[in-house]
């Protein structure tokens, strides 16, 4: 299962790909969402795994333009929102 993981705190973006890859799930990991947006166009994933707050585009907007190509890979949000 390849999955793209999107977070830019590093931290917790380290945290979260050695748990992934540790399960043995393949993790292409970055920090922003223009990277996210490109990786989508060029790959494949099973899942996605976005940060809701990120610079430039955020998780919603990664969603957004996945949606208008790929209605089927389950995405999953990061958030440090309380509501």
């Amino acid at each position: 299962m390849r999955i793209l993981l999107v977070e830019d705190e590093e931290n917790i973006r380290d945290v979260i790909k050695l748990n992934l890859e540790m399960e043995e799930y393949e993790v292409v990991a970055t920090d922003n969402g223009k990277d996210a947006l490109k990786y989508t166009k060029e790959q494949h994933f099973d899942l996605l795994i976005l940060d809701v707050m990120l610079p430039e585009i955020d998780g919603y907007q990664i969603c957004e333009q996945v949606r208008l190509t790929n209605r089927d890979v389950p995405i999953i949000f990061l958030t440090a929102k309380d509501a």
